[in-house]
């Protein structure tokens, strides 16, 4: 916004400060000394030098509020509240937002009155110059995956996308470990590290850069010729505002998504934003898509049955069924019900309780009134 705003206003005399968090507090207040007309800020950064006494909102006459949606959907709900609640009473309020769900919708009538609502394109549209691919596998081989869709395509620039921050930092340590220069990009870092990384992937000189979805809003390269979902976002909108960043200015763009059998929905879901199906395609040297998803369903009816099986080879072989159940429920009569279902028996035993070695307390009779509770 502040790079936009000295181009946009190159010739005309407005003056703008931009505060934001990790940078020096000295440099943005020697910019609000010399008297400004625009602030370009982030909540925190804001409000901290509010508090500081180094400036004055109660002649503000526009509120601007960019990224409506991200803003409130990642709990910035208080300090734009309290901004709210700093200006004066009669002032315009301008929510701009790529998405806007019901929910978040909902939220944002709390700063608005009457509002005029303006839709520029359809919401939440794919370029058409963009093609989609899914490729279904196993959650522990997601990281081989995305190598070998890497090494299988003709990238200039990608941008790979994780749901949690946490995973980012572990994927670009797997892909330089394996000859694959990466860089991170999210919200945690930062903001001299943000912005020197965004530099340098708008210079061409990062080829691989994993980003979370807030990073990277708002992301203009050119040059950007794949996007790798890492992770299916549990939205669909969030998909269209990924595969974004490619296809840009009617350029060609490859969008590759990494799914599991459990991202089934997510899928779905995608697809029918988009009006068609993704297209799904195995990974080079890998089985993926129908053959994980075979394998996924054939887990319950391995798993489910096993512990009947063992109670079957361990005890039906030996002794019919029928001979133990009167012994069981003998035994659940003399110990109040507490006793577990008996183990599978061993060969040549009969199921005797705990044989003749049985403690003297536990041969005591319960009165029947205390048992029944």
């Amino acid at each position: 916004v502040s790079e936009s705003f000295e181009t946009y206003g190159k010739h005309h005399s407005l003056t703008k400060a931009l505060l934001i968090g990790g940078t020096s507090f000295g440099d943005q207040q020697r910019a609000l000394e010399r008297g400004v007309d625009v602030l370009i800020a982030t909540p925190g950064r804001l409000i901290d030098l509010f508090e500081r006494g180094n400036i004055l909102l109660s002649d503000v006459k526009i509120l601007v509020i960019d990224e409506a949606d991200r803003m409130l959907d990642m709990g910035f709900i208080p300090d734009v509240e309290l901004i709210v609640s700093l200006l004066p009473k009669i002032r315009q309020t301008l929510f701009f937002s790529a998405t806007m769900p019901p929910e978040i919708r909902g939220l944002a009538d709390m700063f608005l009155m009457n509002p005029k609502e303006i839709s520029v394109d359809p919401p939440a549209t794919a370029a058409v110059t963009v093609s989609h691919f899914v490729s279904t596998v196993s959650p522990r081989g997601k990281r081989a995956a995305l190598r070998a869709l890497i090494s299988s395509e003709d990238v200039s620039q990608a941008i790979i996308f994780c749901n949690r921050k946490r995973d980012i930092a572990a994927l670009v340590k797997d892909l330089c470990d394996h000859g694959m220069p990466a860089s991170q990009l999210h919200g945690d870092m930062d903001q001299h590290l943000r912005t020197k990384t965004l530099d340098n992937f708008r210079n061409n000189a990062i080829t691989l850069l994993v980003a979370s979805d807030v990073a990277a809003r708002g992301l203009d390269v050119t040059n950007v010729s794949h996007v790798f979902n890492y992770d299916v976002p549990t939205n669909p909108e969030d998909y269209v505002h990924r595969i974004g960043r490619t296809g840009r200015a009617g350029r060609e763009g490859q969008a590759f998504t990494l799914a599991t059998p459990e991202d089934a929905k997510y899928v779905e879901a995608i697809a029918r934003l988009l009006g068609k199906e993704v297209t799904a395609m195995e990974v080079p040297g890998m089985k993926t898509a129908s053959v994980e998803r075979k394998a996924k369903e054939a887990e319950p009816s391995r798993r489910k049955p096993g512990r009947r099986a063992r109670s079957r080879r361990s005890g039906g072989e030996k002794k019919p069924r029928g001979k133990a159940k009167p012994v069981r429920a003998n035994d659940r009569g003399a110990n109040g019900g507490r006793e577990k279902a008996a183990r599978p028996k061993k060969e040549g035993t009969e199921p005797t309780g705990m044989g003749e070695d049985v403690p003297a307390f536990l041969l005591r009779k319960l009165p029947v009134g205390k048992n029944k509770k």
